[in-house]
């Protein structure tokens, strides 16, 4: 009977490994392009605006959202989440919003959002997200652009923020706050009242005037370089990323784990990955939550409260997990321990990978004797900081560390990578759960081509490609052609159809000895390793490649601690101290084991301050705005340079 089931078993998951097959290209004896078919047939009718009405009529009772009050995390039913829309749509009908008008939302990933991307959907509308860390002049040409009609904003200082970009509108935006001023109510306890006399015939009618390709979104990139261009996504774009994706994902982990799939969406919804894992959510009616900061230090503790069984975040925070890990282990005398531990679980990730590509049978008795011992230890805390339940996690934003990446999968939690645009509704690849390859991006969403330009450029074509760019005819031109977007990033496809990133086009560094560089490798290397925080490589026309870091405060505060030195001690006399001008040095030895000779770091130089959104370094999306950062450091890159050889 067991062994029955046990086959029984093994064909549902290979079946389930078998969905979403790849057709893999090959022209002149090179990969050149990968072909997913879809999972989901894209829509002839209708739009996202209609799904809290579908779940709520296929499940009333069923549980869509947790939110977060002060008592604990509140569960909200599918009937519950509709009529709150359904309030909130009307009274946006009730202040004015036409059809097809654009509403503003500036606001942390919290339960009102969500709220609020679905109702100007009811409503007919358009919303324009906007990240809540803007700059006034930020939000001045967001809303100059794209002729928004309305605001919402979160807080005081939020209001206070957007006033200059609302006077100098015409006509001025109405400005909604969702934690109102003490002698107020919340925007959404005014759209409720504002609304009583709309008719539900009004919404029904608006919602059926929407179509597949009726415009969702304005999602504004946060831009490296130049003011942000706002990205034109339908409604049918963000349902061909949300419905492929969970037709690929959620059966394989419903089989694999016997959980019941829940989240905590703690990535900005201002950025499309958050906002289309939050269409997914809802599409399989996939319970989750809302925490509005991605800092560890606020973001555990929700954690351990909400217990998800499934995450999606961005290289920091799986680099931030590890690190913490560490840092404890040390402060309790056992960094030695955490470093066996490590080194187990990386040897133990390997095993596991080999298994799944039938190039090895796993890890041997004696490995996993080990992993037990540590799982007790090391690994099993790591788990229970993050809930308990986790079991798979999703990276994007970046490429994780190969080495990040088996650690945490021999500690018991597989993450994979994905990787995609604003342009591309988010993820235009990733790794299929049950084919994990350390080390790429995976395989071409279901629906989605991935194709490989003679230069290397990564071109993208499918449902999930957005429209072209507000305003902009001719950068669209550019990057648009009949149906490809050009991403602008460089890289390879192997023989299975997965996509290696090899850097950003524009970002390749040529040396003045002619050769060419991508920064990307390197500096995603040197930021998994304490105590680097950010840095950027520098080395265009120069004799060769250098870095510029800075150091994690968490990670010097740690440092100095267990060395039991003065908290204060000034960056000059860190920068002298042989101990940690080693660990830098270790972070760059690092980095510089992914490339040649000739690539490699060969100065670094660690600079004061930090690279943050706040001073203009980063984007939101924790990209470096590298025009930004040697206009800052343009002393500090003259002095890499200054000596004849290399060096610190």
């Amino acid at each position: 009977m067991g062994v029955r089931k046990n086959l029984r078993t093994a064909k549902r998951r290979s079946d389930l490994a078998a969905r979403g097959p790849v057709e893999v290209i090959e022209e002149n004896g090179r990969i050149r392009a990968a072909r997913a078919a879809a999972l989901a047939p894209p829509p002839t009718t209708g739009s996202l605006a209609d799904l809290p009405f579908s779940n709520a009529a296929e499940a009333p009772e069923a549980t869509v959202v947790r939110r977060r009050t002060a008592d604990g995390w509140l569960p909200v039913s599918a009937a519950a989440f509709a009529r709150e829309v359904t309030d909130t749509a009307k009274g946006l009908v009730a202040a004015g919003l036409e059809p097809g008008a654009r509403v503003g939302v500036m606001c942390r990933t919290r339960y009102e959002w969500c709220v609020l991307d679905f109702a100007v959907w009811a409503a007919g509308g358009q919303t324009v997200p906007v990240y809540a860390t803007s700059s006034a002049e930020q939000v001045e040409w967001i809303l100059r652009d794209s002729g928004a009609a309305h605001l919402f904003v979160e807080t005081a200082e939020h209001a206070a923020t957007v006033e200059p970009a609302l006077a100098a509108q015409e006509p001025r935006p109405r400005l909604w706050r969702i934690d109102p001023a003490a002698d107020d109510r919340p925007a959404l306890e005014q759209l409720a009242g504002l609304g009583r006399e709309i008719p539900d015939e009004e919404l029904t009618r608006r919602r059926a005037a929407l179509g597949p390709g009726t415009v969702a979104t304005l999602c504004y990139t946060s831009g490296t370089t130049g003011r942000p261009k706002g990205c034109v996504l339908s409604h049918g774009n963000l349902h061909a990323e949300a419905a492929n994706t969970v037709e690929l994902l959620h059966p394989i982990f419903k089989e694999v784990t016997g959980q019941t799939a829940a989240t905590l969406l703690f990535l900005p919804l201002a950025h499309i990955l958050g906002r289309t894992l939050q269409i997914a959510c809802l599409t399989a009616r996939i319970e989750f939550g809302h925490c509005p900061s991605i800092k560890p230090a606020e973001l555990r503790p929700e954690m351990r409260s909400f217990r998800p069984t499934f995450l999606v975040g961005v290289p920091y925070l799986f680099e931030k997990i590890h690190d913490t890990g560490r840092e404890t282990a040390e402060r309790l005398g056992r960094g030695s321990s955490f470093d066996r531990a490590d080194r187990i679980a990386v040897r133990c990730g390997e095993a596991d990978l080999a298994r799944f590509l039938g190039t090895g049978k796993g890890p041997g008795p004696g490995l996993r004797l080990a992993r037990g011992v540590y799982d007790l230890l090391v690994y099993r805390r790591i788990r229970q900081e993050l809930g308990g339940r986790l079991r798979y996690a999703i990276s994007g934003g970046s490429p994780l560390d190969r080495r990040l990446n088996l650690f945490f999968q021999g500690a018991g939690i597989a993450v994979y990578e994905g990787y995609g645009l604003t342009e591309t509704s988010a993820a235009a690849t990733i790794t299929p759960p049950l084919a994990p390859r350390p080390g790429t991006v995976g395989r071409p969403v279901p629906g989605t081509t991935v194709r490989i330009a003679d230069d290397g450029e990564i071109l993208v074509k499918g449902g999930i490609v957005f429209g072209g760019y507000r305003n902009r005819p001719r950068e669209t031109a550019e990057v648009l052609n009949d149906g490809w977007f050009a991403t602008g990033d460089l890289g390879t496809l192997d023989e299975d159809g997965y996509l290696t990133v090899v850097g950003r086009k524009k970002d390749i560094l040529i040396t003045s000895g002619g050769k060419n560089v991508s920064p990307a490798p390197l500096e995603d290397r040197l930021r998994s390793r304490p105590p680097v925080a950010q840095c950027m490589v520098v080395g265009d026309g120069r004799r060769y490649v250098a870095a510029l870091v800075t150091l994690d405060p968490e990670a010097v505060a740690h440092w100095l601690r267990v060395r039991k030195r003065p908290s204060g001690t000034p960056l000059a006399a860190l920068c002298e101290d042989p101990g940690l001008v080693a660990a830098v040095q270790r972070a760059v030895d690092h980095a510089n084991e992914a490339v040649s000779t000739a690539e490699s770091i060969r100065r670094f130089r660690i600079v004061e301050g930090e690279f943050t959104e706040e001073n203009g370094l980063l984007t939101p999306s924790l990209k470096v705005r590298r025009a930004a950062v040697a206009a800052a450091y343009a002393a500090d890159i003259d002095a890499l340079y200054a000596q004849d050889g290399p060096g610190r």
